[in-house]
């Protein structure tokens, strides 16, 4: 499985030497953008057949992003013309996809690289090929233009996925065969298994794993996350590329979650809160801090945004006021075992007027997160778009605990927000009813 390029830099240097000998300075700049012939591994080429969706499921650090790259500079080559790009975010699409170090910029010589207008969110090629950039948080971009090929890239982290993937699917309709080659590490979402079951069109499927690009990642960065993550639930998702299925005693389904999302928030939501779960240390090691907006309307509940996030306190406490503001929330509730008073400080720091909620936990996690699922499995939750990492741990909580990597800081930050918003359904913790002290003559009989 190893490319041309990967067999010859495994060669000692002399027969490397010995191998580029006939070739001129010209031919070995040639190499270094001769994806099919040198640089590609076979699982990096797309497949023959009659196939509509490429779909290629791997591990991080696999090179789907190149790979992706790639396969559009070919179809631009065939005389393809029309093109559409898709990111997680509009960022995304701009540093990866574009610009990023195996981006389609970086796939050509700078001689011959195509113009990227980033006003225009396009990427022009000499021969009057066009791509447009999207992004899957505003689906409706894709609503109207008209398409040859696209490449969607982390489908399975897409806030929107299936709402955007549907808008695109409409617009792909030029030429004799629009095809789509889709880039990503998969979840277990209604879609990503929906197109590796053919569902949405002829897909034929590539899988790797971050092992098969060893020779491009650096070492250190290989032996971290293989201590870290080889052999656990993340690991095969990640590093795998493993589709995995529910946890046994899970107390979130996923299949649940896809069931009941909705693209946009009611207009007449009651009450908003932003809770805050603060991670206890900051270093490169600690966990994220927790912060989850979440909403009510009647007896019905909101996830709103997932706005989770690393960083010093001060840095947390800012996030949590900007997303207050932001959805004119009527509060934070915050959680205060670690931190105890340091956290409504810090947060009446950046703003002293916040009203601020403090609750304190006294039962453990997964039994303080059971009353929530219960909620979500009547129905009466919705989350506003997909929301990733927060999804990924409420699957991994099981009714025997967190069985996931880390801390579960987005869950808790969730179930602190809708404990504030169903009290009524969350039972107070019931202290256990003291015996009564027997006298010594009753022991004696």
């Amino acid at each position: 499985m190893l490319s041309p390029a990967e067999r010859l830099g495994s060669l000692s240097q002399e027969d490397r030497e010995v191998a580029l000998a006939d070739l001129s300075e010209e031919d070995c700049e040639e190499l270094l953008f001769d994806w099919r012939g040198f640089l590609a591994r076979p699982n990096q080429i797309a497949p023959d057949g009659d196939w509509d969706i490429w779909m290629v499921l791997a591990g991080r650090g696999f090179g789907k992003t190149r790979i992706g790259a790639e396969w559009v500079k070919e179809q631009v080559a065939s005389g393809i013309s029309r093109i559409a790009l898709i990111g997680e975010t509009a960022a995304d699409t701009r540093d990866v996809m574009v610009e990023g170090e195996s981006g389609l910029l970086s796939v050509y010589p700078k001689s011959e690289r195509p113009l990227y207008e980033s006003s225009k969110r396009q990427v022009t090629w000499p021969n009057g090929a066009i791509a447009k950039l999207y992004n899957a948080t505003e689906p409706d971009q894709l609503r109207g233009p008209q398409h040859e090929i696209a490449w969607s890239d982390e489908l399975a982290k897409w806030r929107y996925a299936r709402e955007t993937w549907d808008q695109l699917q409409f617009g792909l309709r030029l030429g004799d065969h629009p095809k789509q080659i889709v880039t990503t590490t998969p979840r277990p979402i209604e879609l990503v298994k929906a197109i590796v079951a053919g569902q949405e069109g002829a897909v034929a499927v590539t899988r790797g794993r971050t092992l098969d690009n060893k020779s491009n990642l650096a070492p250190a960065f290989l032996k971290k996350i293989q201590k870290k993550y080889e052999g656990t639930r993340l690991g095969r998702q990640e590093l795998h590329a493993e589709i995995l299925g529910d946890r046994p005693g899970a107390i979130w389904r996923q299949a649940d979650l896809d069931a009941s999302r909705l693209t946009e928030a009611p207009d007449d939501i009651e009450r908003i809160l932003v809770a805050v779960d603060p991670a206890t240390t900051n270093n490169e090691d600690s966990n994220d801090h927790g912060i989850v907006v979440v909403g009510m309307r009647g007896d019905t509940g909101f996830v709103i945004e997932d706005g989770s996030t690393e960083g010093s306190p001060l840095q947390w406490a800012r996030r949590a006021v900007a997303l207050h503001d932001k959805h004119q929330a009527d509060g934070i509730v915050v959680e205060t075992n670690q931190g105890g008073d340091m956290v409504a400080h810090t947060l009446r720091g950046v703003r002293d007027t916040l009203n601020i909620i403090e609750v304190r936990a006294s039962r453990g996690k997964h039994v303080r997160a059971e009353p929530i699922a219960a909620i979500y499995e009547t129905g009466r939750v919705h989350h506003i778009g997909a929301f990733p990492e927060l999804e990924t741990q409420m699957t991994d909580m099981t009714n025997a605990g967190y069985e996931g990597d880390g801390s579960p800081d987005r869950v808790d930050a969730l179930v602190w927000g809708f404990s504030e918003l169903f009290p009524d359904l969350i039972k107070p913790n019931k202290q256990p009813r003291k015996a009564a002290p027997r006298s010594v003559t009753s022991w004696m009989g």
